[in-house]
């Protein structure tokens, strides 16, 4: 018999291989699912017919080119902030599906604040833009970098305030619990606007077309992380999806009732909606263009912001209300 904290540190890497699998898993579907999304919508030949039966060989293609390639360093980068800064931005996504419930009890950590805890974690994805930038010492890097930072900072608080709505309307921090009170009703229906600017929010901060102004290869080459290739530019890439999922399963629990639904069991009826949202936002990606930054900031502040402010307020009045 083994002793028990030898129990508990097994069991804890078990349950960390196996949100990696599921995280690098749902990576390669998604990019397969981006390339036959915009080869539909933009009709490109080579999404529709490159890769073998359906296309799903090309993605394993690209992790084998990706692995193989030589790791270049900038000369005059700064080494150790250059080498931290795609693993500062992949772990905060990844260390989020530890208090994402799936299903129910399906959950690795069902935390009493498990909203609070996901606001604090994500706020990271800041710190490894700007490690990417400076780390770099390159001028694309570090404007991309001041941009991204400042549409991260000024999409964060719309967001959070959106959550803000959410926890007054049911009461808890708790996600399961959040679920299990849409048991009568979504969310999506009384908060509407906090629906609304989360996700306008999420596509933002996941720098996102028409939001990808840290990026914007016309202007900046690739942004904060132009300098990386090889495996470290696959970690900015892998964080980037895995965001786009949780955010993604996040709202369907948050907004769409999460696993409540008929017939099927309760994590499909999560990935279902979670896959629905992912596709509406793969479809703005390939249908409109990139705004200028002044509309990005804006947008930002000027518009979410105050929508958020204004639903706060409105959700205060009708809880008083109806005590």
């Amino acid at each position: 018999m083994l002793p028990l904290w030898l129990q508990w540190v097994l069991w804890g890497i078990l349950k960390a291989v196996l949100v990696l699998l599921f995280v690098t898993v749902n990576a390669i579907i998604l990019i397969w699912l981006e390339r036959k999304v915009s080869g539909h919508i933009q009709n490109r030949i080579g999404p529709l017919r490159v890769g073998g039966p359906a296309g799903v060989l090309q993605s394993f293609a690209d992790i084998i080119k990706l692995l193989a390639k030589e790791d270049f360093f900038p000369k005059r980068g700064d080494p150790w902030v250059w080498w931290l800064a795609p693993s500062v931005a992949f772990a905060p996504a990844l260390m989020v599906f530890f208090v994402l419930p799936i299903g129910p009890h399906l959950v690795v950590q069902d935390m009493n604040v498990g909203l609070l805890f996901i606001v604090a974690i994500t706020s990271f994805s800041v710190l490894s833009v700007f490690m990417a930038g400076w780390g770099s010492n390159d001028k694309y890097s570090l404007i991309g970098a001041m941009r991204a930072g400042a549409q991260l900072f000024s999409y964060e608080l719309p967001m959070v305030l959106a959550l803000v709505a959410v926890t007054l309307a049911t009461g808890t921090l708790n996600i399961s619990e959040i679920v299990a009170r849409q048991q009568g009703m979504w969310l999506i229906f009384p908060q509407f606007l906090a629906f609304l600017v989360f996700y306008i929010g999420a596509i933002a901060e996941l720098n996102r077309t028409p939001f990808d102004l840290g990026e914007a290869e016309s202007e900046l080459v690739a942004g904060y992380h132009t300098e990386y290739s090889g495996i470290r530019w696959a970690m900015f890439m892998l964080g980037e999806y895995t965001n786009l999922l949780t955010s993604s399963i996040l709202v369907s629990l948050v907004f769409l009732g999460g696993w409540s639904g008929p017939l099927l069991p309760g994590w499909v009826w999560v990935l279902i909606k979670a896959y629905l949202l992912i596709f509406v936002a793969m479809w703005i990606r390939w249908t409109l263009p990139r705004v200028r930054i002044d509309q990005l900031m804006d947008l930002g502040w000027k518009f979410l912001l105050p929508l958020s402010l204004l639903n706060i307020a409105l959700t205060g009045v009708y809880m008083a209300v109806m005590a």
